[in-house]
């Protein structure tokens, strides 16, 4: 089976290296069920803005967030379409996984006959 990637391989090291840390995996639960301002963000965690800031921006590099400007807050969401992409790529190697599984059980079945 081979892996047909809907994604460059640059924009799926992006999403799963963005992915890859806990806050930031956190910030995009948060923006996937409601918008949220970056400051709203800060107060959720203990670090500065500036570094919510920093993990917004990489979430944003890779797609999975949108910022926008809203009067004096910056308004961040997530992308649930790009999830999407992630679980595709993610389901394509499951679907690997379990046939080398399935062939495995098959060659062991016949060594059993």
């Amino acid at each position: 089976m081979v892996v047909r990637q809907e994604l460059p391989d640059a924009d799926v090291d992006r999403i799963f290296r963005a992915l890859a840390d806990a806050t930031r995996r956190d910030i995009v639960r948060r923006t996937l069920v409601d918008e949220v301002s970056v400051s709203q963000l800060a107060d959720a965690y203990a670090m500065s803005f500036a570094a919510v800031q920093k993990h917004v921006a990489v979430l944003e590099g890779a797609g999975l967030v949108t910022k926008e400007p809203r009067g004096r807050e910056r308004m961040v969401r997530g992308d649930p379409e790009r999830i999407r992409q992630a679980q595709r790529l993610l389901d394509q190697f499951e679907q690997i996984w379990r046939s080398r599984i399935d062939r495995l059980d098959a060659l062991l079945e016949e060594d059993t006959k």
